[in-house]
């Protein structure tokens, strides 16, 4: 009787752990990744309890902490996979979930003429901000992370749009890391214009919803007018996350446009699997066809991938070539503020006249 070339029997036998031995390539480097997220957590459940609210996000606090461990420690080829995994597919998936969280319904209450407004706003920041960044000689990719994350929702915009555009970690790292300290800065700024405009609490609640990066800093922001402007902050803010998956989108396309010439472009050139589960389950979501009941836990997966994830990035980037892009993000990203807060104040003053 004839048996098998003993090759064959080799390879059969180590198919079976090859998916295992995948695993724990991975397992190094996601492990280091979700510890850093664990005290960026802590970190930022500490500054709740002190301050009320967090004023530096957990998510920036990860990838900082993942930048600077990696300006005294470069990653060898052990810790590599898992940390590169943690910052890509990891984020991948938790952009996905994150549109079972958002819901159309009460997005509609704001009526036609603000909603439309809100979508000019953002399109009209994007446009601006890359401009402002192309002037200052940004590179395009950088250009268009400073300003997609100041007009649309800081870092899960950056963080979103990043692997559309095929952005390096260290651009991605720069525009979170400036994004997030002007973004505190919006906080403290809200509720002090709000007050020398004279504006009543649904029009501050419009103005942080239009300014203001976070939703938890939106709320911080529109808390000092009371309950109502603390509503329809949460309301416009949500109208702004709506933007991400339609900017993705459109990014995918033109980016596919470029590479594939005349022909005509595939669904995943055109927008990566994770914006279209994105738009798929918040399509479930306005239907109601997922439960309330699970979007806690939900919210909550979201939040660790997110964390886990802002540590990998962080540790993938060279921290000094972060600093040496410095100065001209930073004033890309401070002019691209001011931007959208003149649109935010523009909106307010035409289409909620006093």
């Amino acid at each position: 009787m004839s048996s098998a070339h003993p090759s064959v029997h080799a390879s059969l036998s180590q198919a079976p752990h090859a998916p295992l031995r995948g695993m724990a390539r991975l397992l190094p480097g996601m492990l280091l990744s979700a510890s850093i997220g664990a005290v960026a957590f802590g970190l930022q459940i500490l500054e709740t309890s002190l301050f009320g609210h967090p004023w530096v996000e957990g998510l920036v606090i990860a990838i900082l902490m993942g930048a600077g461990l990696r300006l005294f420690w470069t990653p060898s080829s052990v810790w590599t996979p898992g940390i590169q995994f943690s910052a890509k597919t990891l984020l991948e998936v938790a952009v996905a979930l994150l549109g079972a969280t958002v819901s159309g319904a009460a997005v509609m209450a704001l009526g036609p003429v603000l909603l439309l407004s809100i979508v000019g706003v953002v399109v009209l920041a994007i446009v601006g901000g890359y401009a402002l960044g192309r002037a200052f000689g940004l590179p395009p990719a950088m250009a268009l992370l400073v300003a997609c994350g100041n007009a649309i929702c800081g870092n899960s915009a950056i963080a979103a749009v990043a692997p559309v555009i095929e952005a390096e970690g260290e651009d991605v790292a720069a525009a979170i890391g400036f994004t997030a300290v002007l973004g505190i800065l919006v906080v403290l700024l809200v509720p002090v214009v709000g007050a020398l405009m004279g504006f009543d609490a649904t029009r501050v609640g419009v103005l942080a919803g239009l300014t203001v990066y976070a939703v938890p800093q939106v709320l911080a922001a529109a808390a000092p007018a009371g309950l109502l402007a603390v509503q329809t902050g949460a309301i416009v803010k949500l109208v702004r996350v709506l933007m991400l998956g339609p900017v993705c989108l459109v990014l995918g396309l033109m980016r596919s446009g470029k590479v594939e010439g005349a022909k005509r472009p595939r669904l995943h050139h055109m927008a990566p699997w994770f914006i279209i589960v994105f738009l798929i389950l918040m399509g479930l979501r306005s239907a109601g066809l997922i439960p309330e009941v699970v979007l806690p836990p939900l919210q909550a997966g979201v939040t660790a991938l997110t964390l886990i994830a802002m540590a990998g990035l962080g540790l993938m980037v060279d921290p000094r070539a972060v600093v040496r892009a410095g100065p001209r993000v930073a004033a890309v990203a401070a002019l691209s503020a001011l931007l959208i807060g003149a649109l935010a104040l523009a909106t307010i003053v035409l289409i909620l006249p006093a």
